[in-house]
This record gives C-alpha cells, sequence and structure tokens, in this order.
C-alpha cells in the first residue's frame, strides 16, 4: 500500500546531510509503517491510551531525526487522543500522519 499521493514531494530529513546518521535514519524511515499500522490497529480498538502513547513516541522520534512536520502532525495526535471522544477526527489525523510518514525519506532521492 502507498500511502503517499503522486503529487507530494519527498520529505526528506533535515539530518540528511549527516553521513553517520544515514543508517540509523534509513531505519526510522522504514519503522514507520509499523507505527502507523500500530495506531490504526489502536484506533480500531478505540484505545485512546495507547493511541496518544504511539503519537508521544512518533512525535519525540520524529523530531530527534529531522522530521519536524511529523512531530507537529504527532502531536496533535496526542492532543486528541488525550481527549478521549472524537474518533473521526483520530482517523483524519492518524490518515495525515500516514500521508506524510509515507513520503518520509532518510536520503533525497
Amino acid at each position: 500500500m502507498k500511502l503517499n499521493p503522486p503529487s507530494a514531494p519527498p520529505l526528506v530529513s533535515e539530518l540528511a546531510n549527516e553521513p553517520d546518521l544515514a543508517e540509523i535514519l534509513q531505519l526510522f524511515v522504514e519503522e514507520l509503517p509499523q507505527r502507523i499500522a500500530a495506531l490504526n490497529d489502536a484506533l480500531g480498538r478505540e484505545d485512546y491510551q495507547t493511541i496518544a502513547r504511539l503519537a508521544h513516541q512518533l512525535k519525540g522520534a520524529a523530531g530527534g531525526y529531522g522530521f519536524p512536520a511529523i512531530t507537529e502532525v504527532a502531536a496533535q495526535l496526542e492532543k486528541t487522543a488525550a481527549l478521549q471522544r472524537d474518533l473521526s477526527r483520530l482517523a483524519t489525523e492518524i490518515n495525515e500522519l500516514a500521508v506524510l510518514c509515507g513520503r518520509a525519506r532518510a536520503q533525497p532521492e
């Protein structure tokens, strides 16, 4: 399943020019689909606490790996999950996060 629309440009890490980080950035990007799958799984169970926890973890990791756009959306998702009342909004925010994560690249192509 391809998460990014064809017209959307890649979202390249701000740390892409750091050769020492290339491998760890690639690992982070490769793990993003599993993170989104875990969020969707928690959404299906209406498990607000897990969504908030996963969003919090992604928020910090994305910031540390040079993806501020992902951090921003994950932070909003964490806040929405903490309110524990709007499943449709959570679904929309997880989808937005999935699109961003689908565009993430460790290095420019």
